[in-house]
């Protein structure tokens, strides 16, 4: 590492501890101002720094913004940034350990649910992210032609399959599609702490969330886990439908080839 390299590391990441700081000495800002001119930069760049925080989190986690709320979630991001910078210069892809920070901070517990919102947040927020792409409509017909335990299904970019303890799929439901959100049916759910399990997958640009059994959610997982055709129908037991399956997944757009695997 030069000399000049080295330099310019020290100084970002004293910058970057002056940034986090509850109160900065201007003495040890990296900086060419010094005195109230130094200070007054850093606190511009905390002012960019907590508002870009909010519109990235608030992008990507939308439930949980309507959920607390705008002003409780801007503190909340502000607090996240301190506690989990980014460390890529796109923001969109900051957040992936927002849920776990929420799930675990103490003055949330009024929320138990909050950490699973924000895990299917962020999942339909990578979902949408990802690359686009085209079935291989020759590759299904493997199916009729392929030992299955030569088979594997590969699904879309982006597909998630998310198990949670709370009804989330419910409360993502009633928070973003209002016209016919079963608002009762949710609050019982909630009482009753049943969980859900949910497919995360893309519509054109936009990710959609599909509740799923626990059946379909072990079925899909194993073979997001690249088990092949045959295995995972023998774990999935006999009242498992492939056909009834395969079928709504080529409708719903979540499988993107079957593939031949390599002997």
């Amino acid at each position: 590492m030069s000399d000049a390299f080295a330099t310019e590391a020290e100084r970002q990441r004293r910058l970057i501890e002056g940034l986090l700081a509850p109160r900065a000495d201007e003495r040890s800002l990296p900086t060419r101002e010094t005195g109230a001119r130094a200070l007054r930069g850093l606190q511009a760049y905390r002012v960019n720094a907590n508002a870009s925080a909010e519109r990235a989190l608030g992008t990507a986690f939308p439930t949980v913004q309507m959920l607390i709320g705008q002003e409780d979630f801007e503190h909340l991001a502000q607090a996240f940034w301190r506690a989990d910078p980014p460390v890529c210069g796109d923001l969109g892809e900051w957040g992936a350990s927002f849920a776990a920070w929420l799930a675990a901070h103490e003055q949330l517990r009024e929320w138990p649910y909050l950490g699973d919102c924000a895990r299917l947040d962020w999942a339909m927020h990578v979902c949408e992210r990802a690359s686009d792409h085209v079935l291989d409509g020759e590759s299904v017909a493997r199916l009729g032609d392929t030992d299955p335990s030569r088979l594997a299904v590969v699904f879309a970019p982006g597909l998630a399959v998310i198990e949670l303890r709370w009804p989330i799929g419910g409360i993502h439901r009633v928070h973003h599609d209002e016209a016919n959100a079963p608002f009762d049916a949710v609050r019982q759910a909630i009482e009753q702490e049943r969980g859900e399990s949910v497919i995360v997958s893309r519509l054109g640009w936009k990710a959609i969330v599909t509740v799923i059994d626990n059946t379909t959610a072990q079925w899909t997982r194993h073979l997001l886990e690249a088990c092949d055709l045959a295995t995972a129908i023998a774990q999935a037991g006999e009242g498992f439908d492939f056909t009834a399956w395969l079928t709504n997944a080529l409708q719903s757009n979540w499988v993107k080839e079957i593939r031949v695997v390599a002997d």
